[in-house]
């Protein structure tokens, strides 16, 4: 077996636990296979809630080595994110008190995309990640990376050969390490006193109202609250004092902080109410996610077979780890799906885990001549739209999230 089941909460310790949705035994979202000869091991996919500090997390913790130490996400490859690279890296340089010759630490920095923006401004930059290819592909594009999984132990290694940072990032990684106590504690040792650190992370309040449940998979061990975030860096003596909003992942929050106190800000203070207010981490909420789940997976698969009954030819577009999730709990396969299109190259000629479908590049994929793409990034579905229409493409395109799927037409 490569996982093991949690007894207690990883943040708190708490043997409270409360399951809240299955769905159901699936390979690893990114075990994406050559052949299909190739044998994948199913883990149970459940998240269950901490009854003591309300956060929601799996129930199983597969090997983050097995996970990891070799990535097939590679952020470059998102026009979206490479532009919001720069918004992000403007919002912390806002924060920090010394203007020049910064040194920022990334953790999970995967291929250097999000760092390039401040070493283009004249600043010191370190990737950490335990990717080795994404690692050695962030050094050829100029950005030094350290392949390694990030803990105290080896922020002190970095701390002792460049000296404490200016600013440290850890971009949507918060969620997926098992044990984020170790991981934010390395943070806090790295922290320089008067430095701002940033944790993205894609916030419970759009997975519960958009119903993104996609977003469950095994490399995401956890789905956080603002609440829950500020906990967890509290435990370590750093104080949340901003936030801002990010669109990646179809919504996510930038937790601001530091080591010394500061003003919380109007914005932090107005979020923290209306998860309060919301109560996005309530027991309710959760088990009205799940009967919400079940719904739709049921409709969607429901508007997909309606659409081969009719003849249509279905494509995917974007083999991304959440398309897993949703493609295996909603039963569709290479039998509704002709092929799945994604940019990355690191993932054509290879299968889905779990559904078997053959993933090509866009050009290849829409030589099929399909009738109707299923646009399984949603998330990036202003982008890929583009991008079909760009080549030519005529015909439905369907949405399967967020809230309720439906078609449109280009």
């Amino acid at each position: 077996m490569i996982s093991k089941t949690i007894s207690k909460c990883r943040l708190c310790g708490s043997k409270k636990l409360q399951t809240i949705l299955e769905l159901g035994d699936q390979p690893p979202a990114n075990s994406l296979r050559e052949s299909l000869s190739d044998t994948l091991e199913n883990v149970s996919l459940t998240i269950c809630r901490c009854a003591e500090c309300t956060t929601i997390q799996l129930t199983e913790t597969i090997d983050p080595d097995y996970l990891f130490s070799n990535y097939v996400w590679v952020t470059g490859t998102s026009k979206g994110a490479r532009e919001y690279s720069q918004i992000f890296a403007e919002r912390i340089l806002s924060k920090v008190k010394k203007a020049t010759d910064l040194f920022i630490v990334e953790i999970a920095s995967n291929d250097g995309t999000f760092l390039k923006c401040f070493k283009e401004s004249g600043h010191r930059v370190l990737g950490i990640d335990p990717a080795k290819n994404l690692a050695e592909e962030a050094e050829k594009n100029g950005i030094p990376t350290r392949a390694d999984f990030f803990s105290l132990d080896v922020s002190k290694l970095v701390t002792e050969e460049n000296g404490s940072a200016d600013i440290v990032i850890a971009r949507n990684v918060i969620p997926h390490v098992p044990d984020p106590n170790d991981v934010v504690s390395g943070m806090a040792h790295s922290l320089d006193e008067e430095g701002v650190g940033a944790i993205e992370f894609h916030w419970i309040d759009k997975i519960l109202s958009e119903l993104h449940y996609d977003s469950i998979y095994h490399e995401h061990f956890f789905y956080h609250s603002l609440h829950s975030i500020n906990e967890l860096l509290s435990r370590h003596g750093l104080s949340l004092f901003d936030v801002a909003e990010s669109p990646i992942s179809g919504g996510s929050l930038v937790a601001y902080f530091s080591k010394e106190k500061r003003t919380k800000t109007s914005a932090l203070n107005g979020k923290l109410k209306w998860e309060n207010e919301q109560g996005i981490a309530s027991l309710e909420a959760w088990q009205q996610f799940a009967n919400k789940s079940q719904k739709h997976r049921e409709d969607l698969k429901l508007l997909i077979e309606s659409e081969l009954s009719a003849g249509k030819k279905l494509i995917g577009y974007g083999a991304s780890a959440r398309s897993s999730t949703l493609l295996n709990f909603c039963g569709i396969n290479h039998n509704h799906l002709a092929c799945i299109a994604d940019q990355n190259p690191l993932k054509h000629n290879r299968y889905t885990p779990g559904t078997d479908v053959l993933i090509l590049s866009p050009d290849e994929a829409l030589k099929v001549s399909p009738d109707t793409i299923v646009i399984l990034a949603w998330n990036f579905k202003d982008e890929i739209i583009d991008d079909l229409k760009e080549k030519g493409f005529k015909g439905n395109i369907l949405i399967p999230l967020p809230n309720d799927p439906y078609l449109l037409e280009i």
